[in-house]
C-alpha cells in the first residue's frame, strides 16, 4: 500500500508552512479575494440588468468548457463561472508566491494545484453545468441513465486502474481499417517485427528508410488510415520503407534492458534492411522514445568506430536527448516515486501500460479526463469513432529492467547528454559524436516533449542540422498529412543557442512538415532504382503483423 504514491505530501506541507508563516500575507491575500468578490457581484448585477459589460473574471476564450450560452445569459451561471475563475486565479497566485521551495517542489505545487482547479470546474458537476441540465430535461432523464450505464461499463472494465473509455472500441480493427498499408513482416525476434512495405512507384530512392517508433505505444500511429498515414505517404514519395513494430512484453521479458532494445531493435533492423534492400546505409527516423534510442544507437556505433557507417541520416520526431527540462512529466520522476514504481514492477516483471496511459492523461486532464467525464457520464453521449483516440487507448507494457534504466539514467540523472555518462556493455557513448545530417522536428504544443527541450539537441549534435517546429501537439503535430492542410510549421536556418532566440527569427510556412522533410531527405537518398519487391521467401506474415495486435 502506497500512502503517498505521488510523493507530494511533504512538498505541500512545506508550501502550507511557508504561506501561513506570514500572517500579514495571509490576511492581505484573503482581503484581496473578498474585494474581488464584491467587485464581481457588482459586475454580475450590471450584466443581469442588460448592461453590456464584460465579465471581470472570465475564463480563457479558447476554453471549450464554458461555450454554452447560459454561462453568459443566466446570472446564476455567470456567478458560478466567474467565481470559479476568480478562485482559480487566486489559488494559482498563492502557489506562485512561494519562494522557499526548491524548483522541483515548486513545479509539483504548481502542477497539482492546476490539477485540483481543473477537477473542481463547475462543468464537472451535473447541477452546475447548464448543458447537462438542458440535456437531462430534453431527454427526460435518459441522458443521465445512459451516463450511469457508461460509468458502470467502465467500472466493470477497470478492475485495478479506473479508465474512462475515450474511443469507440468497435469502430476500428488493426489490419482492417487501421494499419492497412500493404507490406510483409520480413524479420522478427523477441522484441520486434520488421515490416517492409510494398512500393507504390516504379522506381524508389537508393537509400531506404527505417522508422522506429516509441515502445510505449503501438507503431500504427504512423499508419492509421490512408488519409493520414505517414507510412503510405512516404511510400508514395518513392521511399522504400521499413517499420519496427515492438512486441507488447509480458513477465517473461522482465530482464530485457535498454541495450537489448538497441541490439534487437535498430541494430538488427539496420542489418536486415541493408541485406534485403541491398543498400550500404539507411535513413533512420525515430519518434519520441524511438528518437532517444536512435540517438543512443548512433553514439554506440560511433564509439565502436564502425568503418562503413550504416546510417546515412537521422530524423528525430518529438524526441529528447537532453532531459534537463521535461515539462510536467518531471513531477512524476524523483527518487521516491521511481523506487515505488520499481517495487511494483518487480512483482509483475513489467510496467502495466495502463499506468503510463494514466500519467499522460493526468498531464492533459481537461482534454483526456474531464472532457470525456462530462461527455460520457453527465451528458450520456456516445463516443465518436476517432482513430487517434483508439490508438491512444491501445496501451503497451514496458519491461521492468528497461524502464527502470530509462527513468533513472535519462529522466532522473540526465546521463545521456553527458559524455561517457552511459555505457552499453563496455562501450561508453557520447551523443555529441552524431555528425550525420540530422532533421529535428518538434511540436509547439507538446505536453510530453516540450519543444524548447527538443531544441536543445541542436546544441548537442555536431553534423549539419535542420530544426523544424510543427503546429499542434505530440501526436497531431506529427501525423499531419499535407492533404489535410491543418497545421503549419516554422523554420529558421540560423540555429541560435536558445530556443527563444531561434523563434524570434522563425518563418511561418503553410502546410505539413512532411513536405519539408522530403525536400531535405531526397537529395541525401541517392539515385532512383527499380522498386524493391518483397521477396516471398523473406515474408513471415502480412503487415501489420501479429505483435501489434496483442492488446492488454
Amino acid at each position: 500500500m502506497y500512502i503517498d504514491p505521488l510523493n507530494i505530501a511533504h512538498t505541500f506541507k512545506k508550501a502550507f508552512e511557508e504561506f501561513y508563516s506570514d500572517p500579514k500575507k495571509v490576511v492581505e491575500s484573503n482581503i484581496d479575494l473578498a474585494k474581488n468578490y464584491v467587485d464581481m457581484w457588482a459586475n454580475i448585477a450590471h450584466r443581469s440588468m442588460g448592461e453590456e459589460v464584460a465579465p471581470l473574471f472570465a475564463p480563457d476564450p479558447k476554453d471549450k468548457r464554458f461555450q454554452d450560452p447560459e454561462w453568459d445569459a443566466n446570472p446564476l451561471f455567470d456567478f458560478i463561472r466567474q467565481s470559479y475563475s476568480l478562485n482559480s486565479k487566486w489559488l494559482m497566485a498563492v502557489s506562485e508566491q512561494l519562494h522557499n521551495l526548491q524548483p522541483k517542489e515548486a513545479q509539483k505545487v504548481n502542477f497539482y494545484t492546476r490539477l485540483l482547479i481543473d477537477s473542481m470546474s463547475p462543468t464537472n458537476f451535473p447541477g452546475t453545468n447548464p448543458a447537462v441540465i438542458k440535456e437531462a430535461i430534453a431527454t427526460r432523464g435518459e441522458s443521465l441513465m445512459k451516463g450511469a450505464e457508461h460509468l458502470y461499463n467502465d467500472l466493470m472494465k477497470s478492475p485495478d486502474i479506473f479508465k474512462i473509455t475515450t474511443a469507440d472500441e468497435n469502430a476500428f480493427e488493426i489490419g482492417r481499417n487501421l494499419a492497412v498499408t500493404p507490406g510483409k513482416v520480413v524479420y522478427q525476434n523477441e522484441l520486434m517485427q520488421l515490416i517492409q512495405y510494398e512500393p507504390s512507384t516504379d522506381k524508389v530512392y537508393q537509400t531506404p528508410v527505417v522508422v522506429m517508433p516509441a515502445w510505449i505505444n503501438k507503431y500504427y500511429i504512423l499508419d492509421l488510415q490512408k488519409k493520414n498515414s505517414y507510412v503510405k505517404w512516404l511510400v508514395d514519395q518513392g521511399y522504400t520503407v521499413y517499420m519496427i513494430s515492438w512486441v507488447n512484453p509480458n513477465e517473461t521479458m522482465a530482464d530485457k534492458g535498454f541495450f537489448d532494445y538497441m541490439k534487437e531493435g535498430p541494430l538488427a533492423a539496420i542489418e536486415c534492411v541493408k541485406k534485403f534492400a541491398k543498400a550500404e546505409s539507411v535513413h533512420m527516423v525515430g519518434y519520441c522514445l524511438g528518437g532517444t534510442l536512435l540517438s543512443s544507437t548512433i553514439a554506440y556505433l560511433k564509439a565502436k568506430s564502425t568503418k562503413d557507417f550504416p546510417i546515412k541520416s537521422a530524423t528525430f520526431l518529438a524526441s529528447l536527448v537532453d532531459f534537463s527540462e521535461v515539462g510536467d512529466l518531471g513531477v512524476f520522476i524523483d527518487e521516491e516515486q521511481i523506487q515505488q514504481l520499481e517495487e511494483r514492477m518487480s512483482k509483475k516483471g513489467y510496467l502495466d501500460g495502463k499506468d503510463m496511459a494514466q500519467t499522460f492523461s493526468i498531464i492533459r486532464a481537461n482534454d483526456m479526463i474531464w472532457s470525456f467525464f462530462v461527455n460520457n457520464y453527465l451528458l450520456g453521449k456516445e463516443l465518436f469513432p476517432f482513430d487517434i483516440l483508439y490508438w491512444n487507448s491501445d496501451s503497451t507494457r514496458l519491461p521492468a529492467k528497461m524502464h527502470s534504466f530509462y527513468l533513472r539514467s535519462m529522466y532522473h540523472k540526465n546521463l545521456l547528454v553527458k559524455p561517457g555518462g552511459i555505457k552499453f556493455g563496455s562501450v561508453a557513448i557520447d551523443v555529441r559524436k552524431n555528425d550525420l545530417p540530422t532533421y529535428i522536428l518538434a511540436t509547439s504544443q507538446d505536453h510530453i516533449v516540450p519543444w524548447e527541450s527538443a531544441y536543445t539537441a541542436t546544441q548537442v549534435y555536431t553534423g549539419p542540422l535542420r530544426f523544424v517546429l510543427s503546429g499542434s501537439g505530440h501526436v497531431a503535430g506529427i501525423v499531419n498529412h499535407p492533404d489535410a492542410q491543418k497545421y503549419n510549421y516554422l523554420t529558421n536556418d540560423k540555429l541560435a543557442k536558445k530556443a527563444s532566440d531561434w523563434m524570434k527569427g522563425a518563418k511561418d510556412n503553410p502546410g505539413s512538415w512532411w513536405l519539408d522533410w522530403d525536400k531535405w531527405c531526397a537529395p541525401l537518398s541517392g539515385e532512383k532504382v527499380p522498386a524493391r519487391k518483397i521477396s516471398t521467401k523473406d515474408a513471415i506474415e502480412n503487415a501489420p503483423g501479429s505483435y501489434v495486435k496483442v492488446r492488454l
